[in-house]
Order: C-alpha cells, then sequence, then structure tokens
C-alpha cells in the first residue's frame, strides 16, 4: 500500500485533538474577519448548507462542490456570518493538491490538522489517497471538492469535471448527498495577478463576494451502473488498467460511462448556479 503522508496528524485523537482545534480555530478566525469584515459578502441559501452541516442524519455523508477561482477559496467560502467554522467537529476534509500543500514537512503537517487529504495531480483517481477520502465519506464525514481540478479565474461557463468526485459517490458504501455551491469575488480578494502582475502577498479588502448555495442532489446509482453496464460495449477508449469495482465489479468502460454521467449531472447544476449568481443580490 502506497504511503499515506502523515495520515496520523489528521486524526481527531491525535494529541486529544487540541492541535486540530488550535489550527482550524486560527484559520477560522482569520477566514470569517477577512470574508465578513473586510470584504463585503453575500449568501444565497446558507440554511440548506447549514442544516446539512449541523444535522444531517447520522452516517449520511456529504460531498459540496464546487467552481475554483483562488488558492483561498477554502476556507474562505466558510467564512460567511453564520457559519461555524472554528468548529473543528463540524469542520469539512477537502481534497488540497499535494504540490501546493504538501511540499514540505511542516506545510504537510499544518494542513493535515487542518482536514486536507493529499492529492497528487495526474496520478489517477485510483491513487492512494482517494481511498482515504472513502474512508472518511464511510464514516459519514463532509467532504469537499474542486471538481474542475484546478484554478480558473476567468469568468466562464463551468469546465468538463474530473471524475474524481464522481468515483468517491459511485464507491462510497453510502451514496452521498451532493451539494454544489458557486462563488465568485474571491477572485478578486486573491487574484493570480494584480496590478504589478504577481500574485499579492496577501489577500485584498473591499471586494464584492457572492456565494449561491444550491439544493442537495441525490444519485441512484444501482440504476446508474445499470445504464452504464447497458451503454459502456458502445464506447471505445485505450484502457488505463482501472480495477473492476463493486458492487456490480463494473469494468473500465462500464465505468468511464458511469463517471460521465454523474460528472455531467454536477456540471450542469453548478452551471445553472453560476448564470443565476450573475443575477443575484441579497
Amino acid at each position: 500500500m502506497a504511503r499515506r503522508v502523515m495520515e496520523w496528524a489528521g486524526r481527531a485523537d491525535y494529541m486529544g485533538g487540541i492541535p486540530r482545534k488550535i489550527v482550524i480555530g486560527a484559520v477560522g478566525s482569520f477566514a470569517k474577519a477577512w470574508v465578513t469584515i473586510l470584504n463585503s459578502t453575500t449568501v444565497h441559501n446558507a440554511d440548506t448548507l447549514l442544516n446539512l452541516v449541523r444535522s444531517r442524519p447520522i452516517g449520511l455523508p456529504l460531498i459540496t462542490v464546487s467552481n475554483h477561482m483562488s488558492t483561498l477559496d477554502d476556507p474562505f467560502l466558510w467564512g460567511f456570518k453564520g457559519f461555524p467554522i472554528c468548529d473543528a467537529n463540524l469542520s469539512r476534509w477537502v481534497l488540497a493538491a499535494e504540490d501546493i500543500c504538501f511540499k514540505s514537512s511542516p506545510l504537510s503537517y499544518f494542513f493535515r490538522l487542518g482536514k486536507c487529504i493529499p492529492i497528487t495531480r495526474g496520478a489517477g483517481i485510483y491513487q492512494e489517497h482517494m481511498n482515504e477520502a472513502l474512508e472518511r465519506l464511510s464514516e459519514g464525514a463532509w467532504l469537499h471538492t474542486f471538481p474542475e481540478g484546478k484554478v480558473y479565474q476567468e469568468d466562464a461557463p463551468i469546465r468538463r469535471l474530473k471524475w474524481g468526485t464522481a468515483s468517491l459517490i459511485a464507491r462510497a458504501p453510502v451514496t452521498p448527498l451532493v451539494l454544489p455551491i458557486v462563488h465568485s469575488g474571491f477572485d478578486k480578494v486573491m487574484p493570480d495577478k494584480s496590478s504589478r502582475g504577481k500574485r499579492p502577498p496577501f489577500p485584498l479588502l473591499n471586494k464584492e463576494i457572492k456565494i449561491i448555495v444550491g439544493e442537495p442532489m441525490e444519485f441512484d446509482i444501482p440504476k446508474m451502473r445499470q445504464v452504464a453496464t447497458t451503454l459502456s460495449p458502445k464506447m471505445s477508449h485505450p484502457s488505463l488498467g482501472w480495477p473492476r469495482i463493486c458492487p456490480g465489479g463494473l469494468d473500465e468502460a462500464a465505468q468511464r460511462c458511469l463517471y460521465i454521467a454523474i460528472s455531467e449531472k454536477i456540471q450542469n447544476a453548478l452551471e445553472r448556479l453560476r448564470i443565476f449568481g450573475k443575477s443575484f443580490t441579497n
């Protein structure tokens, strides 16, 4: 089995959970100050997110998905007024780029305490840390992903989603609820390039942030598996050497069909929110 980077530091029982509480409390306070005090933020349908985070049925996992506008989308996305961002027990797990957040031991330790799971971009959907994400979902946890796979600061339609999130939805022991979220303004708070042509050293102030929370999506995975199995013989792609997945023992072609169907459904939901967000005012 491949080594999981500092997984021990991410456990709730590590040193009684005190380091985790310190990191999440400090980062959460910073995000809340920047989002609610130093910038102007409006949120649509916040209660839906709050209810799912605080009081969804025990054992029911939640996956939130959003567009990716800046390197600070997480944690700033959760910094709006009324959200329990400093509560380590309610805080999300999040898939984080290994080459950015885990490129040194101190960074790995810090981000692990912040409930981040490292993902190696380009290593495929069956890399070892995806199994770790599945384990968190099997515990009924909340996981956030950026299924576009990278930061895009252009005002453009939602791009074709990577299949990692779809694979987690399909393979989770209990099918998660999926909540789409679209935001704008974080690209102005932390632009890739400022007036000097470089990323600013600190987040900027006095920007308008909008967060649009959608409605939870349910996926009938058994039915979608059946449809994928029926359609897959019509598809022809080079083999990637994927393992069969259970239940159903789906072969690689059927998995492709299934992941495409899930991803397109999520992409369409995100795009509808993006369009709605352009006209939304609080």
